[in-house]
């Protein structure tokens, strides 16, 4: 079976083919690019010799973007469109509201206890942080969500007179010498410990045998630094 795969961010779009389980290619743009001319898609398929497909997945966390791919897409590759969420995920989900889990959570959760068929936290590091948890029957506990780097930078650039946004990456030194090495290193090693210590407490309560991967495009950035996450699998989502 052919499909095409789309995992719609708040920051990206990632889209893919998959022929059986076997991803042909895929390819990432800024969600706003795709906004503004859903052709720059269509011309990527075309140039991958994607034509005709059997259906399209969808995992998708921006719902104003949802009509218009549903539109676009039935009437230019098929008319089998699936868009992911937690009823036809076929796990069974503990969430009070299982409506306000994003798509992206459901298809992380899903995908990793298909490849590990075992406990799993699975981070994954994007525009928010999210923690989510499956046990050893495939059931979707729950999760966490914190602010991811950019988010934080912004939140200081925005709400203070005085500091500037910084696109954080791994400092040189912990100390820095200068507002934007101080900001960069805080968030950077600020976010290492908050994951580390949510690793530690959610290992803590879901009992032994977790094992915890990661994905995100931020992910590598931290991998090094946090031993307890056991692998990154970036393309987790598709």
């Amino acid at each position: 079976m052919s499909l095409i795969v789309f995992d719609i961010g708040n920051t990206n779009i990632t889209f893919g083919s998959f022929n059986g389980r076997k991803l042909d290619f895929y390819q990432s743009i800024p969600t706003q690019k795709a906004k503004s001319d859903f052709s720059i898609i269509l011309s990527s398929l075309k140039k991958n010799k994607i034509k005709q497909v059997d259906g399209i997945v969808i995992s998708s966390v921006v719902p104003p973007l949802d009509r218009y791919f549903k539109e676009f897409f039935q009437k230019h590759l098929s008319k089998n469109l699936l868009f992911v969420n937690y009823k036809n995920s076929g796990l069974k989900v503990l969430y009070r509201n299982p409506r306000e889990i994003g798509a992206d959570r459901i298809a992380n959760a899903v995908a990793g206890y298909e490849i590990y068929k075992r406990p799993l936290i699975i981070i994954d590091f994007g525009t928010a942080i999210t923690f989510d948890c499956v046990d050893s029957s495939g059931r979707y506990l729950g999760g966490i969500i914190l602010p991811g780097i950019r988010i934080s930078a912004q939140a200081l650039a925005e709400k203070t007179a005085k500091l500037p946004y910084v696109e954080v990456s791994e400092p040189e030194s912990l100390i820095g010498r200068s507002t934007k090495e101080c900001i960069s290193s805080g968030i950077y090693y600020g976010t290492i410990g908050a994951v580390k210590e949510i690793i530690f407490y959610l290992k803590k309560q879901m009992g032994k045998g977790v094992m915890v991967i990661a994905t995100g495009g931020d992910a590598g950035m931290f991998m090094k630094r946090i031993p307890e996450i056991k692998k990154n699998i970036p393309k987790i989502t598709l």
